[in-house]
């Protein structure tokens, strides 16, 4: 579990999925961010929700790798502290409500517009609850995990 390189991966895939996600939603061409040189494919609707889709990828690789490093390693030397619980459960649902969001996207699967609406503003709600979260621990510096000397 003392994996210290793929928190720094970690943070740029979030980097990532932030710029993306909020780049689908036309703010960086609306407010001309997107004519700062070098920022022009954040205009582009498509690039930006394919890169979303292979950060969102690497992201549950990343979870799936830790969780299992977890339960199969570490979890008798290692107590998560509450900061770790409430990330995690941000996670959790930010991942489901962006699976939703996957499935929308498909051809072949219909949701109603009030659906629609509710898996958007949950998802966007999570995501700005997490940031949030995620920013008063880094303030108030409760991110680590306690080891267990036994």
């Amino acid at each position: 579990m003392n994996n210290k390189f793929l928190k720094p991966i970690y943070r740029l895939i979030l980097l990532l999925m932030a710029v993306t996600g909020f780049g689908q939603m036309p703010i960086f061409k609306r407010y001309y961010l997107a004519d700062i040189p070098g920022f022009t494919w954040t205009a582009d609707y498509y690039f930006t929700h394919y890169l979303h889709y292979l950060g969102a990828i690497l992201l549950l690789a990343l979870f799936f790798y830790w969780l299992t490093d977890y339960f199969l390693m570490g979890r008798k030397q290692i107590r998560l502290t509450l900061s770790y619980y409430v990330s995690i459960f941000f996670m959790t649902g930010i991942s489901i409500t962006g699976i939703f969001r996957v499935l929308k996207n498909m051809p072949h699967i219909v949701f109603s517009p009030g659906t629609v609406f509710i898996i958007d503003i949950t998802h966007l709600g999570l995501v700005i609850f997490f940031a949030l979260a995620a920013l008063l621990c880094t303030v108030f510096n409760i991110w680590q995990i306690r080891q267990n000397r036994a």
